[in-house]
């Protein structure tokens, strides 16, 4: 990889910036710009991302940051545009292409209403965690700052109780919301994430271990109160073994005011596993017993004896 000269790179974003009404032509330039920026000491012989199933270019970031760049102004102007060049980045397929389509979506006004339908149907494709993370956090900026009711709405429907498969993508959604340090509706976000908290499967400890450390570092007061009356409260027993097993990740403020709350409250054992009655159920039949063969009756003979003292009684 030829080593990045800033002043030449912002010229080559201007440039590939000059085409964004020409997709086709955006993305000849494009590719041809982030094979210029190749770290082949880096490239893979599959030539795909670690824990991902995009091909890659590796491009170091600060590429992808300067034509983002580039692109802000002309992309917020021209939402319409934004989302037909958004679409045939998100279809090239590669990492880089599908973060850069995640950040136009971020210039889309929130009012747009295929802006939704793009992140619903990507955010089922993906599984790289970084495209993941982008969709989640760059591509609802504009709907965090500008519609935040909306924002919330979106939130909702992801933590669901009935859409557990969709709890992480909420969760991650509301970092960004949680680190702004402008938003000021901190409650509103505690009451939404408490269920969660209590209810979460362990596939969410990760998510619940990032999410309590964004929250305490927004408000450690109003977090710690409310973890307190989570683990106090809650008739889940795994709310107390996953809040144990991710609390030392937790700053050591946080651990301290928890330590005896988990301890007081001890672990719940399962109950064993009910077995249910069978309404249906029919008895074995009692095993037959085969009666022994019966003896020939034998004829008895009345007593001699007893028959001669009847004849001599008198009359």
């Amino acid at each position: 990889m030829p080593a990045i000269d800033l002043a030449r790179l912002r010229k080559q974003a201007n440039r590939l910036a000059d085409f964004f009404f020409l997709t086709d032509e955006f993305m000849k330039h494009l590719r041809e710009m982030l094979d210029f920026y190749v770290n082949y000491t880096l490239r893979t012989k599959e030539n795909v991302a670690p824990g991902s199933n995009l091909k890659t270019y590796r491009t170091p970031p600060v590429v992808l940051r300067q034509i983002e760049n580039e692109l802000r102004a002309v992309a917020e102007a021209n939402p319409h545009y934004a989302l037909e060049l958004a679409d045939m980045l998100w279809d090239e397929g590669a990492l880089e292409t599908r973060l850069l389509a995640a950040f136009l979506l971020g210039r889309i006004p929130p009012q747009e209403e295929r802006l939704l339908a793009r992140l619903t149907a990507w955010t089922q494709q993906i599984r790289d965690p970084s495209v993941r993370a982008a969709l989640l956090s760059t591509s609802l900026t504009r709907m965090r700052k500008e519609t935040p009711d909306k924002f919330f709405t979106l939130i909702r429907e992801y933590l669901h109780p009935a859409r557990t498969r969709t709890w992480s993508n909420g969760l991650q959604a509301l970092l960004p919301m949680i680190a702004d340090s402008t938003f000021e509706n901190f409650p509103t976000i505690l009451d939404i994430v408490e269920p969660i908290i209590t209810e979460a499967p362990a596939t969410l400890q990760l998510d619940l271990e990032d999410l309590i450390i964004a929250l305490y570092r927004a408000s450690p007061t109003e977090t710690t109160f409310m973890l307190k009356q989570v683990i106090a409260d809650s008739e889940n027993p795994m709310t107390v073994i996953t809040l144990r097993r991710i609390s030392s990740s937790f700053p050591l403020d946080l651990q301290n005011e928890l330590r005896e709350s988990l301890r007081a409250r001890p672990t719940p054992r399962p109950a064993p596993p009910k077995i249910e009655e069978v309404d249906d159920f029919l008895p074995e039949p009692e095993p037959v017993i085969a009666e022994e063969p019966s003896k020939p009756k034998t004829t008895r003979k009345k007593s001699t004896t007893k028959l001669a003292k009847s004849k001599t009684k008198p009359n």
